[in-house]
């Protein structure tokens, strides 16, 4: 009995963190391009009480084991694409496919996003485009993209391919020469949460690897954003589901209680 226990406590424990990944979806179901994570769980390790064991045919076919519950192992991101929206604004984007835009991190460090609600930052070196947080989005050489010698932001046009052109004083349309980049991963679950709707990369991840495959290549819509993947449907399920495993969980140790209880009180 108490075995069980230390079992529905930790059962207890792993709905809990379900619980908490479920409500972390639900909280940024309207965060621009946002990727719903997955909880994953193992069982724990088993006391074998008899091995199974037949010599000449005769014996225990059959495994004599209890567990010990569950634990959480993993948070899988779900890379699904989410909705586009259009908003007219010349400076969002959006990728179908697999790539991620590479924007420079407060660290100094490259970091990787699929949120495109691009801004234009004006500073001593230049006007340049950057994220919301100022972070400068960086072209497929990895390096700060300019926007001086463009007089009107909204004339900026951003092609499937990420290349940019402009529209000059004289109605001419100019190349600007250097194209958003768009980077891939071998392994994407491999990727690390940062917050502020960034990845870093990890060993697990591999090395970013420019997107210009042909037939695969992803795909840049200008005046768009990704929505959040997040379900609300499907996330509600999932919190209904994970409350009642954590109820049955909450009941085994009651009953466990209880029948500890009537073995303490035998010899009365």
């Amino acid at each position: 009995m108490m075995r069980a226990l230390w079992t529905a406590g930790s059962g207890m424990t792993a709905q809990q963190f379900n619980v908490d990944v479920i409500s972390n979806n639900l909280a940024n179901v309207n965060t621009t391009a946002y990727k719903k994570d997955r909880a994953e769980f193992k069982d724990l390790l088993y006391q074998t009480i008899d091995r199974a064991s037949v010599l000449d045919g005769q014996g225990k076919p059959v495994n004599l084991q209890v567990g010990y519950g569950s634990t959480p192992v993993a948070t899988v991101k779900d890379f699904s694409k989410g909705n586009f929206e259009r908003t007219d604004n010349p400076l969002d984007l959006a990728i179908d496919g697999e790539a991620l835009f590479a924007v420079l991190g407060p660290k100094g460090d490259v970091v990787y996003t699929r949120d495109g609600s691009f801004k234009v930052s004006v500073s001593d070196q230049g006007t340049k485009l950057t994220t919301t947080d100022g972070y400068a989005v960086l072209d497929e050489m990895e390096s700060e993209i300019f926007l001086d010698g463009v007089e009107d932001i909204s004339s900026i046009n951003v092609a499937e391919n990420g290349a940019i052109t402009y529209i000059n004083t004289d109605g001419e349309t100019e190349d600007l020469g250097q194209r958003i980049g768009l980077f891939k991963f071998s392994n994407r679950q491999g990727l690390e949460n940062l917050g502020k709707n960034l990845y870093g990369r990890t060993d697990a991840s591999g090395e970013p690897v420019i997107d210009e495959e042909e037939g695969s290549m992803s795909v840049v819509y200008q005046r768009f954003l990704e929505s959040s993947n997040v379900r609300v449907v499907e996330e509600m399920v999932k919190l209904i589901v994970a409350q009642r495993a954590y109820e049955v969980n909450s009941k085994a140790i009651q009953s466990a209680d209880e029948m500890l209880g009537q073995a303490n009180n035998l010899k009365r």
